[in-house]
């Protein structure tokens, strides 16, 4: 036989030569759970080595993340009841705790790029994502100015990178024009483009008690069965001026990834979202799997479908194996 592909694969050393796709801490950013008060440290049971961090917990693991080379980080509020209400006007008033958090990260870590979270729902009495009028439809066009605020009050707390998780048709654009138009026209827009009515967030709403208090968030959310509608949200967004076009989630999606990276320059994100990351957890934890393979592996098949940038709940777990040599580079 003349043509061989096992050679290629004989030793270490050349199937590193060959090797296509190599994940670096750069393509990584880990989202982070914030609480009001301080000294708090609360495992989230459902996402386990994960926690709902108050300010000065949130400092000490940026820091910590920081010493082994991840440098950007998204952060999730978790509001108290008592501050919610159908508008969010606690998500723009001033000294609010997540704009302070963002502000207090900036001041002490410069160098840490912070991505923001934009939408209605951790602020929300209602708990979704937009406004819910009387009949409890979810009002697009009345959301819009909602998140404007929003954004630039995140922006003014040194935001690097505004996330609008809420879809909503047109917000990237009002968004877009909303920063430029306060001075932030630095400040980038990574958008939730294809954000799917999954079944893989349920950890993420345990942490941070974000579940809507009726309905649900499909008039919003893609249908999961639904591929070539990402390719109309993406067009938009480009057109409306975002800077990255995220797919969330990412699994069971890789074939969207791969879509929106092979027609659209910009770069894609994808979101390794918690109920993703819960099931490897409790697989290792059962012995089903060997985390230390398992993880990088899940993390490599994101990057290789298109992904520039992962959000991921094991960036720090994945430093820490580099640091370690545990993973090929």
């Amino acid at each position: 036989m003349l043509h061989r592909p096992r050679r290629n694969r004989k030793s270490k050393a050349v199937r590193g030569h060959v090797r296509e796709h190599r994940l670096h801490l750069d393509h990584l950013m880990q989202p982070l759970f914030l609480v009001g008060g301080s000294g708090v440290k609360d495992e989230v049971a459902s996402l386990p080595g994960n926690f709902r961090l108050s300010q000065d917990n949130i400092l000490r693991e940026v820091e910590s993340c920081l010493k082994l080379g991840i440098n950007s980080f998204v952060i999730f509020p978790a509001i108290a009841e008592a501050l919610k209400d159908k508008t969010a006007t606690y998500s723009y008033a001033e000294g609010n705790m997540y704009v302070q958090c963002l502000r207090a990260v900036k001041e002490r870590f410069p160098e840490a790029c912070l991505m923001t979270d934009v939408a209605m729902d951790p602020y929300s009495s209602d708990g979704h994502d937009g406004y819910v009028n009387e009949s409890g439809e979810i009002e697009n066009d009345r959301t819009l100015p909602i998140l404007c605020k929003m954004a630039v009050a995140q922006a003014q707390a040194g935001a690097d990178i505004i996330g609008p998780s809420d879809m909503m048709d047109g917000r990237v654009g009002e968004i877009r024009m909303a920063l430029d138009a306060a001075g932030y026209s630095n400040v980038s827009i990574m958008s939730y483009t294809a954000k799917y009515a999954s079944a893989f967030y349920g950890p993420f709403r345990d942490a941070l008690d974000s579940a809507p208090k009726a309905g649900d968030k499909k008039t919003y959310q893609m249908d999961p069965a639904n591929q070539r509608e990402a390719l109309i949200e993406a067009e938009l967004d480009a057109a409306e001026g975002a800077d990255y076009l995220m797919v969330k989630p990412a699994l069971p999606y890789l074939d969207v990834i791969h879509l929106l990276h092979q027609t659209h320059d910009l770069p894609i994100a994808a979101y390794n979202v918690s109920g993703e990351c819960a099931m490897l957890i409790a697989a290792a934890r059962n012995g089903w799997l060997d985390f230390e393979k398992a993880m990088p592996e899940m993390l490599l098949s994101i990057h290789r479908a298109g992904a520039q940038v992962i959000l991921t709940y094991f960036a720090k777990a994945y430093a820490e194996l580099v640091q370690n040599n545990h993973v090929n580079r």
